[in-house]
């Protein structure tokens, strides 16, 4: 009968146990792997112990082992197969029968020699003198292989447990620096090689710095490594970049720029395949670690984050060094990875309380002072500064406070600016493909080939290097999180000043005017790319709060003091109004919007159409027209608006002698000039036109005597140096009609609309006359003798409508006078010696197609205001032959016109009409004779001086009867 092995004894299973890890054997052996003790072996025996080997011999087998030969491999080497045989042989004691023994060799066993020989790799690497035949090998080249397994795909259990082993086994940070320092070296080494290419393999350095900053003392290491943060006065942001550890992950990117070769550019050929995501996210964990690692080792986070952001604070100028600036590439990473870090404050914007204002003054480590602020002057923010100083001392902030400061600061030089070069580039490739479509008109050269061949190669590398950065901006997450944190932006900024409702307070607070307008630009550059580029990003959810700050303030200068950046909220409000194409419908984001109803939108706009003319050089006089031409699209919507079109009647009403009259005063200037403007850009355009008839005719009829060479020298020559001189200002006189036709049409329409409903201010003193004056001039170009000057071939081409002109006109004439019960608009029309004359309302009634429209009651009211206008012209007449010489005293000095409300200025102490004051303060609060401050609550009424005009009229009246 067949008898089974014996079962072997506890200690005979530790001796093989042991045997098997170490490979050494305290017996004689014939198996070359296996080394024989002899030295140790006749120590026992004399001893008279036992030859097997138990738990409290390892070490000392392990030295024995370690101080004899090896052939093959390195100690290093030899270490970490013990802990892989050791490892193998731990998931066998799990499998085996005995379960009582299971536990004694598991613990007893096992794990001590696993420790054993972590410790032992440690001096290895640290003292690798301490044993006869250990080789010299950097941690580096030890370690970063099996980080490199271990972060992979292909990764084992026991290479994780042999890692987390030997880099626990001891917290002794004196230990263990020099071997986290050699393995950032040579982890920074690898990356290098990585950004040799834009599509290189990340995943596994970025993995391996992951696990290295999560060991204990692995943080600490990192900040203390030279290459934490360059020093020295040459270091800037692209040495940062560059040189810096955590610099050269940031680094990685598919962003290209136009100064990147063709061969960069050639590697984006194929899809991007870049797991940005992974970037970002592997990224932020790296920080995470970091910043949960000890108070100092945060705080050189936070350092770090704050260095690269002030050496790079130049890429907020238009133009960007690039030799010494950070590439867009790192900073936007660093953008994707500063909102990751944001998100648990952004999904409870309840913790926004955390957020000190007062950071923006006191921080040592971001610099506020060159930034714009909202409202405050640089002596007042520097005045609050020093205040808070006094106060707070050397406070600290919150993660959450700095966390948010540097995240706008980060996103603005990032998010911000790849947002502005995407344009900016789009633009190069419309440009570049016009002047391609313009080269390809011209004769067949070789110049003109080789220019098209350049210029098809450039819109090709511009069109990939778009494609980089659209991809990019147009990534989902990042952009939900951007707008999130904007949105939290805009709700701390309105926290300061009571929250979301209106009126605001009447003085600024500190705490909002001297924050960087920056922040609040920022947030309307997002907005307004999202939702030109990509609308169906937009969460309604996010809105809400966007429409009330943009309520609050874009209409209130005392808050925000740039009304160019108020013309960017207008324009983002015009974002969500306009319709895309003729089968959208614009839905009115704003209906429902307790700050939107009431006079609150629209008073807020109308006063930001009057704010822009105040402000500006002489230089941005033509962009004003432009930006009042943005703010009149949204006008024009509110307008079609009922609920609105309420508010507005309301609002013109109670500031009929305010605002409104303010608005209507520049929308008759603009009006004026830009359509003057555009009459004489016509007539040039058509004296060029002329001009050129004759030259062609004159040149038909050159002296035939010249022979047919020199004929076509001359002609030729002649023929360059005109196209060289004349053309471009041909074509910029085209352009010029287009702008400031479409302009003024636009003004007259609003005009047109508005006088419909709204007609009591234009009756007013001060601004009836104006109002007549314009619609005169306009009347004579248009029907008067010189009307055929402004007959251009091709009208239609510059948008130059005569007829529609003229029919607005006509309506802003009717509009007016159906409500004019005493004749106002009839007498200012009369008085107009300029532009009027009774011809003009006749010639009206021969233009033809006038009444195409079904305006015809219109034409029919017009015409019966002519009568009127000739009625009251004939009394006028009559009532100023009835006055005679009128004395000099009795003259407004500026018009040379009766006075009939004389007013004396303070300042100059001269006597004027009233109504001639007053419309003069409204385009100039200067009084005109010496040029001081002047408004219309300091003008005196001289009361004795109306009583005797009153009294001259009235004895020169009873005289003539």
């Amino acid at each position: 009968m067949a008898t089974g092995n014996p079962k072997r004894s506890p200690e005979v299973i530790e001796d093989i146990l042991i045997q098997r890890i170490f490979l050494v054997t305290l017996t004689s052996t014939d198996n070359n792997q296996v080394m024989y003790l002899e030295k140790m072996s006749a120590e026992k025996l004399r001893e008279g112990k036992s030859l097997l080997l138990n738990r409290d011999m390892m070490e000392e087998a392990l030295v024995g082992k370690l101080s004899g030969q090896f052939s093959g491999e390195s100690l290093f080497q030899y270490l970490t197969g013990c802990y892989g045989r050791a490892f193998e042989e731990g998931k066998k004691i799990s499998n085996m029968k005995d379960v009582d023994l299971q536990p004694s060799l598991q613990n007893c066993v096992i794990k001590p020699a696993k420790k054993l020989l972590a410790r032992y790799c440690q001096i290895d690497l640290c003292n690798p003198d301490m044993f006869p035949h250990s080789e010299k090998i950097s941690a580096g080249s030890a370690l970063l292989p099996i980080i490199f397994n271990a972060v992979s795909e292909n990764n084992t259990a026991c290479g994780n447990e042999f890692l987390n082993g030997f880099f626990t086994e001891t917290d002794d940070y004196e230990i263990m620096a020099p071997i986290f320092k050699n393995l950032y070296d040579s982890l920074n080494h690898e990356i290098s090689k990585v950004n040799d290419s834009p599509l290189g393999n990340f995943v596994q350095p970025l993995k391996a710095l992951r696990m290295l900053v999560g060991f204990p003392n692995g943080g600490k290491a990192l900040v203390n490594h030279p290459l934490w943060l360059p020093k020295g006065e040459d270091v800037n942001g692209r040495v940062i970049e560059k040189e810096s550890i955590l610099g050269s992950f940031f680094h990685i990117s598919a962003l290209l720029d136009l100064t990147s070769t063709a061969d960069d550019i050639n590697l984006l050929l194929c899809p991007m395949t870049l797991p940005m995501n992974a970037l970002y996210d592997g990224l932020l964990e790296v920080l995470l670690y970091l910043l949960k690692s000890n108070e100092d080792v945060r705080e050189c986070v936070m350092g770090y984050i704050g260095n690269v952001i002030e050496k790079n604070s130049s890429r907020a100028h238009m133009h960007v060094d690039m030799a010494t600036s950070a590439s867009s590439g790192m900073f936007f990473n660093l953008s994707a990875v500063m909102l990751r870090l944001c998100m648990p404050f952004l999904k409870e914007i309840t913790k926004r309380d955390k957020i000190d204002a007062k950071y923006v003054s006191n921080s040592t480590r971001l610099d506020f002072r060159a930034l714009t602020a909202l409202h405050a002057s640089p002596e007042e923010s520097g005045a609050w500064a020093d205040e808070n100083k006094l106060k707070s001392g050397n406070s600290q902030y919150s993660f959450i406070c700095e966390c948010f400061f540097m995240t706008a600061r980060v996103l603005n030089l990032g998010l911000l600016k790849l947002i502005s070069q995407y344009r900016d580039l789009e633009k190069q490739v419309s440009d570049s493909i016009n002047e391609l479509s313009l080269m390809k008109e011209q004769p067949p050269s070789k110049y003109f080939k080789e220019e098209i061949a350049r210029l098809s190669k450039l819109i090709e590398l511009q069109s990939k290097i778009n494609s980089g950065y659209e991809s990019h901006l147009l990534e989902d997450c990042n952009i939900q999180r951007a707008l999130s944190f904007y949105r939290l932006m805009i709700v701390w900024l309105a926290d300061s000043v009571g929250g979301f409702k209106m009126p605001l307070p009447s003085g600024c607070p500190m705490e909002f005017g001297c924050m960087p307008e920056q922040f609040v630009d920022d947030a309307m550059e997002l907005l307004i790319f999202v939702s030109e580029i990509i609308p169906e990003k937009l969460d309604p959810g996010l809105l809400n709060d966007f429409i009330n700050f943009i309520i609050m303030f874009i209409g209130s200068p005392n808050y925000i003091r740039n009304p160019y950046l108020r013309v960017k909220m207008l324009k983002v409000l015009n974002c969500w109004t306009i319709k895309r194409n003729d089968s959208d419908t614009a839905v009115s984001p704003f209906e429902g919007h307790q700050l939107a109803l009431g006079q609150y939108l629209v008073g807020s706009v109308l006063k930001l159409y009057v704010d822009i003319e105040f402000t500006g050089s002489d230089t941005q006089f033509l962009g004003r027209f432009f930006i009042r031409d943005e703010i009149a699209k949204f006008l024009k919507y509110l307008w079609e608006e009922p609920s609105h079109l309420d508010a507005w009647t309301k609002f013109a009403k109670e500031e009929e002698k305010g605002v409104y009259l303010n608005f209507l005063n520049f929308l008759i200037n603009d009006s004026i000039y830009l359509q003057d403007e555009g009459f004489n850009k016509i007539r040039k355009l058509k004296e060029m036109e002329n001009r050129r008839k004759m030259e062609k005719e004159r040149e038909d009829r050159i002296d035939e005597s010249l022979s047919e060479v020199e004929d076509e020298s001359y002609s030729e020559v002649e023929e360059e140096l005109h196209s060289e001189v004349e053309e471009e200002s041909y074509s910029d006189v085209e352009h010029d009609i287009r702008d400031y036709i479409a302009l003024a049409l636009d003004d007259i329409n609003m005009l047109a609309f508005t006088s419909e409903q709204i007609t009591a201010p234009f009756l007013l003193p001060q601004m009836v006359e104006r109002i007549a004056n314009m619609l005169n001039y306009f009347l004579v170009q248009l029907v008067g003798p010189k009307r055929n000057s402004l007959n251009i071939e091709n009208a239609e081409k510059y948008r130059f409508k005569p007829r529609t002109l003229l029919r607005k006109i006509i309506s802003i004439y009717v509009h007016i006078a159906r409500d004019d019960k005493e004749n106002t608009l009839a007498a200012a029309i009369c008085k107009d010696a300029r532009s009027y004359s009774d011809k003009l309302f006749t010639e009206v009634a021969k233009v033809r197609g006038l009444g195409e429209d079904g305006n015809w009651m219109e034409l029919q009211e017009f015409a019966n205001l002519g009568a009127k206008v000739r009625l009251v012209a004939s009394e006028a007449m009559h009532a100023e032959a009835a006055l005679g010489e009128i004395p000099d005293e009795f003259l407004d000095p500026i018009q040379c016109t009766l006075m009939t409300d004389p007013v004396t200025l303070p300042s100059s102490n001269v006597t004027v009409e009233r109504s001639v004051i007053e419309r003069h303060l409204l385009s100039d609060t200067k009084d005109p004779f010496n040029r001081s401050h002047l408004t219309q609550d300091m003008l005196i009424p001289d009361v004795q001086l109306k009583s005797r005009i009153d009294e001259f009229v009235r004895s020169r009246i009873q005289h003539t009867s």
